[in-house]
C-alpha cells in the first residue's frame, strides 16, 4: 500500500507545474502526504522536511534528500508533460525520472521507518526546491535550519547504483577588454583579435591531479558574446567557462589556477558547488555493495554540492532520461527503489 501511494503521489506531483522557484503546488501536495501519515513537518519557502518520531539529538543523523522542482519541458515533447500516464509499465511526465521517482521512494522509505524505536541513526527527510537551477533557496540555503547531518543519501536517477563521488561546478565569466571604435579606422586594441590567444590559453590549462573515480578536471568554453553591429569594434568580449571539479581540488584552488593561467578578467559566479564524496568503506556503502550494487563517480551535479558531510547519490531511474522529451520512469523502478532503500537502511539502522 505504501508503494502504491508513493506512485500515486508521483502522479499528483507531475500534474502540478513545479519549475525551479515556483514549487508551491508540489509543496502543498507533499504537505498532504505528511499530514495523511500524521508526520509533523516543517517548511521554509518551498522546502519541506521532517524527522523520525523518536529523534534523539545524541544520535547521528542520516539525511534522505531529493528535489521536487523541474526544468521546463523542451520543444521535443509529443506528449502532455503534465499528464502522468502509465503505458507499458512506463510512468510518463515532466520530473518523473528527475527526480520524482527518487523523491517519492525516499519519502515512502522515511514513512516506513518513521515510528520505529531504537534506531541507530536519526532520519531526516528533506524535499528540496530549486535544485535544477542551483537556486539561492535550495538545500544549501536550508542547512542552518536543519539538525546536524552526519551522512546524506541524495536521491537522483542512478539506476540504483551508488555514486560515491560527484564533480563540483564553477562557472567563470571571462572578459577581454579592448577599445571600441569605428571599423573603418585603425585599432590596435580590438578585443576580438585577442580571442585566439585566450582560447589557446584555455586549452593549455593543466590540472595534474586525476581522480580514480571522477577523472580529470574538465574545462569547457560554452559561450562567447561580443559586438552589436558590423561597423563597430566592441570594447570587450565576454566568455563563459564551465569547469567540472574533481575531489582532488578545492574550488578556491581551481579559481587560483584559472586566474593565474588566463590573461583576462576572471570572475567566478559561485564557489559553493563543491565536489562531494564518501569513503568506499563507509558502512552505508559497504551495505549497498553487499546488496549487489556497484560504485562509481558521477559527472552530474546535485544537491550534494551544497553539503559538507559524507554523501552518496543513488536512486531509481536513468540519468540519460533526465531533461529529455517525453520523460518517463518505469513503475517497477520505483517499486524496486523503495524496496532497496528500505533494505539498505536496515543494514545500518
Amino acid at each position: 500500500m505504501l508503494t502504491q501511494n508513493a506512485i500515486s503521489l508521483l502522479q499528483d506531483l507531475i500534474r502540478k507545474q513545479s519549475f525551479s522557484g515556483a514549487e508551491d503546488q508540489t509543496a502543498a501536495r507533499l504537505e498532504k502526504w505528511f499530514t495523511t501519515y500524521n508526520i509533523p513537518f516543517q517548511k521554509k519557502d518551498h522546502n519541506i522536511w521532517a524527522t523520525n518520531k523518536y529523534f534523539d539529538s545524541k544520535k547521528p543523523t542520516i539525511l534522505l534528500n531529493s528535489h521536487h522542482d523541474t526544468v521546463k519541458p523542451n520543444q521535443g515533447y509529443t506528449r502532455d508533460p503534465f499528464s502522468p500516464d502509465i503505458e507499458d509499465g512506463k510512468l510518463f511526465g515532466l520530473g518523473s525520472n528527475d527526480a520524482g521517482g527518487a523523491l517519492v521512494s525516499l519519502i515512502a522509505t522515511f514513512t516506513h521507518f518513521y515510528a520505529q524505536e531504537n534506531l541507530a541513526y536519526n532520519l531526516l527527510i528533506v524535499a528540496s526546491a530549486e535544485e535544477e537551477n542551483a537556486g539561492k533557496k535550495s538545500l544549501h540555503y536550508l542547512l542552518p535550519h536543519l539538525p546536524q547531518i552526519d551522512i546524506a543519501l541524495v536521491g537522483e536517477p542512478t539506476l540504483m547504483e551508488i555514486a560515491i563521488a560527484e564533480k563540483g561546478l564553477i562557472v567563470f565569466d571571462l572578459s577581454i577588454k579592448g577599445t571600441a571604435s569605428h571599423a573603418a579606422h585603425p585599432n590596435d586594441n580590438n578585443p576580438l583579435m585577442k580571442l585566439p590567444k585566450l582560447i589557446r590559453a584555455i586549452e593549455a590549462l593543466k590540472f595534474k591531479k586525476v581522480s580514480p573515480l571522477l577523472g580529470p578536471v574538465k574545462v569547457t568554453l560554452t559561450q562567447i558574446n561580443a559586438g552589436s553591429q558590423h561597423n563597430v569594434v566592441p570594447s570587450e568580449v565576454n566568455l563563459v567557462l564551465d569547469v567540472r571539479v574533481n575531489e582532488c581540488y578545492t574550488n578556491e584552488e581551481i579559481k587560483q589556477i584559472i586566474t593565474t593561467g588566463l590573461d583576462c578578467e576572471v570572475n567566478a559566479r559561485s564557489l559553493r558547488l563543491r565536489s562531494s564524496s564518501i569513503d568506499a568503506e563507509h558502512p552505508i556503502v559497504v551495505a549497498g555493495k553487499k546488496l549487489g550494487k556497484t560504485t562509481y563517480g558521477s559527472p552530474t551535479l546535485s544537491d550534494q554540492a551544497g553539503l559538507n558531510c559524507p554523501s552518496l547519490k543513488m536512486g531509481p531511474g536513468d540519468s540519460t532520461r533526465s531533461h529529455s522529451a517525453n520523460e518517463f520512469i518505469y513503475v517497477r523502478e520505483i517499486e524496486e527503489g523503495i524496496d532497496f532503500y528500505i533494505n539498505l537502511l536496515k543494514q545500518i539502522l
